[in-house]
């Protein structure tokens, strides 16, 4: 290993959470960006796909304000085992929607079935208008593809990737706060 890449490797392990919780919201950012300047309107698989990131947020925080010293580290590696069980389950939601995209196998009753919320007391005229002016949004039908690769694909590869980060990240952790207790 040369000295730069030692560098690097023992930087990420410093900063392991503070980096995870930077792609998180880099992930986030993205796909709200997308939606909202790109005219990406989201499916419910889409929409469910964020979570692990909003779950991962949080625990991320935690697990940069827990100090690493004593009991903090056993916190820490376990928060860190936790964000990488999140990123798993976000891949895993990712590798679903892809399958649904490819026709591998049928999506959600509510694919295809999205809008917005009925406000009482609307003219059936109100109604009918809404109904028109609302985009049908299908699970089964990418909005945007790179390479022949979705969005969703896309973040079933990312979300691998930080899972993976995350899970490494809670083993490093642990083992130096071992050594530390030696």
């Amino acid at each position: 290993m040369s000295p730069g890449s030692s560098f690097l490797v023992t930087f990420y392990f410093r900063f392991a959470p503070q980096l995870l919780l930077a792609a998180s919201i880099v992930v986030l950012g993205t796909a709200m960006a997308s939606e909202r300047w790109g005219g990406l309107l989201p499916c419910p698989l889409c929409l469910w796909q964020r979570w692990p990131y909003w779950v991962a947020i949080a625990m991320l925080l935690a697990t940069i304000i827990i100090p690493g010293r004593d009991q903090g580290a056993l916190v820490r590696t376990f928060l860190l085992t936790a964000v990488g069980i999140t990123f798993t389950v976000g891949a895993g939601l990712g590798g679903y929607h892809v399958g649904v995209e490819q026709g591998w196998w049928p999506g959600l009753a509510s694919c295809g079935a999205t809008g917005p919320a009925l406000q009482s007391g609307m003219a059936a005229e109100d109604l009918r208008q809404q109904l028109f002016d609302t985009p049908v949004v299908r699970c089964d039908r990418p909005a945007w593809t790179l390479f022949g690769i979705s969005m969703a694909g896309y973040n079933m590869l990312v979300s691998a990737v930080l899972a993976f980060a995350a899970l490494a990240a809670a083993l490093v952790t642990s083992r130096r706060a071992a050594r530390a207790a030696r």
